[in-house]
C-alpha cells in the first residue's frame, strides 16, 4: 500500500510517498521523497512517478533471493584474514583481466597476473594494452581504499586513474572529465545523450542514489547504477572499465562480494543492458548478476 506523508518544517510543507509492505512477520516502510510546497497538480504526478518506481525496483528480487544474498553475505564475511592478499592477487587479476578484454584488450590471465604483481612485462603486446591494465588495478586499489560515497569527484577520479596515457592525440583533454563530444556506440539502437546533456544527467544518477543508497537491495542499487551510468556515456572512452569498478564499489560498500564479469560472457552481459536500456526491463541483468554472486568461487 502506498500513500503520501506531509512533514512540517517551519513553514514549509514536505512531502514523501510512502509504501508499506510486509516481510518476516513485521511492517516496515520504504520512502521518497517527492519536494516540498507542491500543488496539487504536481504532486499527483510525483506520487505516481515514486509508485512506479518503488514498486518496480523492490520487486526485482524475490524474499527468497534476498535470504540467500545474505547467507551468502554472512559466508563472505566468516573468510579468513589470512587469505586476504592471496583473494586479492587472484580476484584482481580475473577482474582487470576480463574488464580490459571486454573493451578489446589482448593479455591473456596469465599475462596480466605476472604484469600486476611480478611485474614482468609481454615483449609482444603493445604498450596500451599494458598500461590499461596496470592503470586498472590502480583504479581498483582506489575504490577500496575510498570512505566516502558514490560523488561527481569519485567518478573523475577512476576516469584519470582508467584511462591515463592511452586515450591519446585530441582525446587527451578529455581524461578526468564529462565528454565534451558526441559519442556514437557500435552494435546499439539507441544514441547516448548529446555532451551538453551529460552534466545534469550524471547530476540527476547521483542524486538517485543518495536517495535510495538505504533503501534497496545493494545488487538492485548496484545494477541500477551500472545501467544508468552506461546508459549515459559520460566519458569519450572507458565507460565499461569505470562504470563495473564503481558497480563493484557498491558491493563492496554495503559488505557484499564483488563480482567479476567474464569475458567470455560478454554478450550476455550486453544483452541485459540493452534489454534495461531499450525496454527498461532491469530483471536480466539484475538475475545475470544474482548467477554471477552465486557461482563466484572466489569471493573478495
Amino acid at each position: 500500500m502506498s500513500f503520501t506523508e506531509r512533514k512540517q518544517r517551519g513553514r514549509t510543507t514536505h512531502y514523501y510517498r510512502v509504501r508499506a509492505y510486509r516481510e518476516d512477520g513485521k511492517v516496515k516502510k520504504k520512502r521518497k521523497y517527492l519536494g516540498k510546497d507542491l500543488v496539487k497538480l504536481e504532486l499527483t504526478r510525483l506520487e505516481k512517478e515514486a509508485d512506479r518506481e518503488l514498486d518496480v525496483l523492490m520487486g526485482l528480487l524475490s524474499i527468497r533471493e534476498e535470504k540467500e544474498l545474505e547467507d551468502i553475505k554472512i559466508k563472505y564475511s566468516l573468510q579468513p584474514e589470512e587469505t586476504w592478499k592471496n583473494r586479492y592477487e587472484a580476484f584482481v587479476s580475473r577482474f582487470t583481466h576480463d574488464s580490459t578484454a571486454i573493451e578489446g584488450n589482448t593479455l591473456t590471465l596469465q599475462e596480466t597476473a605476472t604484469l600486476l604483481f611480478e611485474r614482468i612485462t609481454p615483449s609482444s603486446k603493445d604498450i596500451r594494452e599494458i598500461s590499461e591494465a596496470i592503470n586498472h588495478r590502480e583504479a581498483f586499489d582506489h575504490i577500496l581504499s575510498y570512505k566516502e560515497n558514490i560523488s561527481r569527484e569519485l567518478i573523475l577520479k577512476l576516469h584519470t586513474l582508467v584511462m591515463k596515457g592511452t586515450l591519446g592525440g585530441d582525446l587527451e583533454s578529455q581524461l578526468g572529465r564529462y565528454r565534451t563530444v558526441h559519442a556514437f556506440i557500435r552494435g546499439v539502437e539507441w544514441m547516448p545523450p548529446a555532451p551538453e546533456d551529460v552534466p545534469q544527467d550524471m547530476k540527476e544518477l547521483l542524486s538517485w542514489y543518495t536517495r535510495n543508497k538505504d533503501k534497496l537491495h545493494p545488487l538492485v542499487l548496484a545494477s541500477y547504477f551500472h545501467i544508468g551510468f552506461e546508459t549515459i556515456h559520460p566519458f569519450v572512452d572507458g565507460n565499461g572499465r569505470v562504470g563495473r569498478l564503481l558497480m563493484n564499489f557498491i558491493l563492496h560498500r554495503n559488505n557484499f562480494p564483488m563480482v567479476n564479469i567474464p569475458n567470455r560472457r560478454k554478450l550476455e552481459y550486453y544483452k541485459c543492458l540493452e534489454r534495461a536500456q531499450n525496454d527498461g526491463d532491469l530483471r536480466p541483468f539484475v538475475e545475470f548478476m544474482l548467477e554471477l554472486t552465486r557461482s563466484c568461487d572466489l569471493q573478495f
